[in-house]
């Protein structure tokens, strides 16, 4: 018999019917994985809820080393629970219960219960007993907050229809979180995929459409016919290589290419089949080198290779402009999520104990956690007085020294290295001084006055909770 539990309990803003469902929908999955461990699907058999539904998983184990679970959802009790245990894995027994118990008409405490067994017996348990518990309390907590966040946000909509929503770079670092918490939400998203692979993945069926797009190539306005909405996330990796000419080139023609040609096929469809709103990314490298100035959606727009970048991609929109249509450019910060993006490469290093302060540091960050991002573009899908560019921060960034000591106190390492100019030039060449020194302290106005809640408005609880380290 198991020896081991583990028991978390939480309120949660919807019925305990609400609740399930959320959890039954393709997606739930993926959505509740921490951004810290990185969980593959390699096969899905069956469908949730008529058991077994069985789904097979390579996850981490100790360090770089991964592992293989089978594990079998079972006992399906619509507005109550189900069950799944592990089949064969690294555990040497797994049960686990998920509850979800009334808390009055519109609320719920969703309850996870773990009955578990480590192998190797009083051993196992000796030595491995507190590092699998701690584990499970980081990854439940997360798994909680982003439940009752999901649910929380949805719940404001509750009474609007929900709408099927096309978007580019679904495979990307912001991508593949909005299309799961879209699904999650019961919207309808059909995924615009590029590349030379398979379009879908074969494993796991998260309800979503694929679509095969060239993003250089005209697109047929049949494929955005009945969409509500676009979300073009797609753009080549400015971090990727240095700049040489070749380069440059690409970074531009990646970004005003395929926005122009969504912009013209979304025109280009009868007003009743057209999208109501269209979503583009851009970055808030379009204010420049700003110091300490204070950069709302009015603030003038800056110089350099970055700023005009940028505001060439936002004039690709003009032509669903001129349609009509509401149009949003999401002028994105730096994305945090240990997934990827500027801390995930930063993580290695300040892990290593060797975290540094780049240039004066007095550079501002403008940061957002990419649970508050995916949490902004759906608030923005749905108020229709949002229009124009928006800044896609957090409402308090901070210097990039705050930054660098900030994120070392929360892993619990020495971060006191620093990488003066010079070297920093010398390492990334022309990208040091247009994005790593550059200061754009923005700020999300626009969000804020039209009452978007963050989750994570203060840098160390958003690491926190990203890292696991809450």
């Amino acid at each position: 018999m198991p020896n081991e539990t583990f028991t978390l309990r939480s309120a949660m803003p919807v019925s305990a019917d609400e609740l399930y469902a959320w959890h039954a929908r393709p997606g739930a999955f993926l959505r509740l994985n921490p951004p810290w461990e990185t969980v593959e699907v390699t096969k899905a058999e069956g469908a949730f809820g008529i058991a077994p539904y069985r789904v097979t998983v390579r996850t981490p184990l100790v360090g770089p080393f991964k592992t293989r679970l089978l594990s079998e959802a079972y006992d399906f009790r619509p507005g109550e629970g189900f069950r799944d245990r592990q089949l064969s894995g690294p555990f040497a027994e797994w049960v686990h219960s998920h509850r979800m118990i009334p808390n009055g008409p519109d609320g719920s405490f969703l309850e996870d219960h773990i009955e578990y067994r480590l192998p190797l017996g009083p051993i196992g348990a000796a030595f491995g007993g507190g590092l699998v518990h701690d584990r499970l309390a980081a990854m439940f907590a997360y798994r909680h907050v982003v439940t009752a966040s999901d649910l929380r946000r949805h719940g404001m909509y509750r009474d609007r229809p929900r709408m099927k929503i096309a978007i580019t770079g679904s495979r990307g670092l912001v991508g593949t979180d909005l299309a799961l918490f879209l699904t999650t939400g019961g919207h309808s998203v059909v995924r615009l995929v590029s590349g030379s692979g398979p379009l879908r993945p074969p494993a796991y069926d998260d309800s979503t459409r694929y679509v095969g797009w060239n993003p250089r190539e005209t697109v047929a306005p049949s494929v955005l016919a009945g969409c509500d909405a676009v979300v073009h996330l797609a753009g080549d990796n400015i971090a990727a290589g240095r700049w040489t000419s070749a380069k440059r080139q690409q970074i531009i023609e990646s970004r005003t290419v395929p926005t122009r040609l969504l912009a013209e096929a979304i025109a280009a469809l009868p007003g009743d089949q057209r999208p109501k709103v269209f979503l583009s990314a851009s970055a808030v490298g379009i204010y420049g080198n700003r110091g300490d100035e204070v950069l709302t959606e009015e603030a003038a727009l800056g110089s350099g290779f970055l700023a005009d970048v940028c505001k060439v991609w936002e004039e690709a929109t003009m032509p669903a402009v001129a349609a009509g249509v509401r149009v949003v450019d999401l002028r994105i910060g730096v994305v945090l999520t240990p997934r990827g993006g500027a801390l995930g490469k930063q993580l290695p290093a300040f892990r290593a104990g060797v975290g540094a302060v780049l240039g004066p540091g007095t550079q501002w960050i403008p940061w957002i956690s990419v649970h508050d991002l995916i949490g902004a573009i759906h608030h923005i899908l749905m108020n229709e007085s949002i229009i124009g560019p928006v800044n896609m921060a957090a409402p308090n960034p901070v210097p990039n020294r705050t930054f660098t000591k900030t994120l070392g106190r929360v892993l619990g390492r020495p971060a006191f290295f620093w990488l003066p100019r010079p070297i920093l030039k010398a390492l990334f060449g022309e990208i040091a001084d247009a994005a790593l020194l550059a200061s754009m302290r923005a700020i999300p106005t626009k969000l804020l006055n039209t009452g978007f809640r963050f989750d994570h408005p203060d840098l160390e609880p958003a690491l926190r909770f990203l890292l696991g380290r809450a």
